[in-house]
């Protein structure tokens, strides 16, 4: 198990707040791949590695102005549906849950809740098809309900808001470096899952770490409750 940030330590919770992508689900292998040969179809040539780096953690509209930015591109206005159509047949065809995380779901003893830059359509899709909308319910939160998308901390001051917990009383679920951004801005804990997929691509996990680093980096559920066994519900 990797070991914990220099300086961590236990902590009471109240609010553990997971990402989607990357975290409970094993599907930014399959979004990068889809998106980078969407990009090809379009004569922009981007690898795992450039998607990882701009658009990992990061929502639809912010990926169209760096394309814009970067390569001088306006995407066309059907882009957007065709891509997340495809995707939506990619995730059909291989998505999967991440091992491990339906058992430390139903073993937390704190409340718990997704927040997510997909969009509404998308998530609903993932979770879906890997069995895990009756375990989320209602605590499900979208960048499409904030006014700014990671790494601005709205969505997850947005989330705990809802759950009626403090900032500095809830634990952030992360992969991504956006997503480590937006926690550390909103006050929050943070753990980065390393586990997934895209971490296993030559070139493809997100680099450098923030200054300062997550609180935690782990790859395998099993490890969730080692450093926090508060975190588990007593029995």
């Amino acid at each position: 198990m990797p070991a914990p940030a220099a300086g961590s330590g236990p902590k009471a919770f109240d609010l553990v707040i997971f990402d989607c992508d990357g975290v409970l689900i094993d599907s930014e292998i399959i979004s990068a791949r889809m998106l980078v040969q969407e990009l090809a179809r379009l004569g922009v040539r981007i690898d795992l590695a450039y998607v990882a780096r701009h658009f990992l953690g990061r929502s639809y509209p912010t990926v169209m102005a760096t394309i814009r930015q970067d390569f001088g591109l306006d995407l066309p206005s059907s882009f957007e549906e065709d891509y997340r159509e495809r995707l939506l047949e990619g995730f059909r065809q291989g998505l999967r849950i991440m091992p491990g995380v339906i058992s430390v779901l139903d073993a937390l003893g704190v409340p718990w809740c997704v927040a997510t830059s997909s969009s509404p359509r998308r998530v609903g899709m993932s979770l879906a098809l890997t069995g895990l909308t009756e375990r989320v319910g209602g605590r499900l939160y979208t960048a499409s309900q904030v006014r700014n998308g990671k790494p601005a901390p709205d969505l997850f001051l947005f989330a705990a808001a809802r759950m009626g917990a403090e900032p500095a009383r809830s634990l952030v679920i992360e992969d991504s470096l956006t997503g480590l951004r937006a926690a550390q801005a909103a006050g929050m804990a943070v753990w980065q899952f390393t586990g997934g997929s895209h971490f296993r691509v030559g070139g493809a996990a997100p680099d450098p770490l923030p200054d300062p680093p997550p609180d935690r980096r782990f790859d395998d559920f099993a490890d969730f409750f080692t450093p926090a066994p508060a975190l588990r519900r007593p029995g």
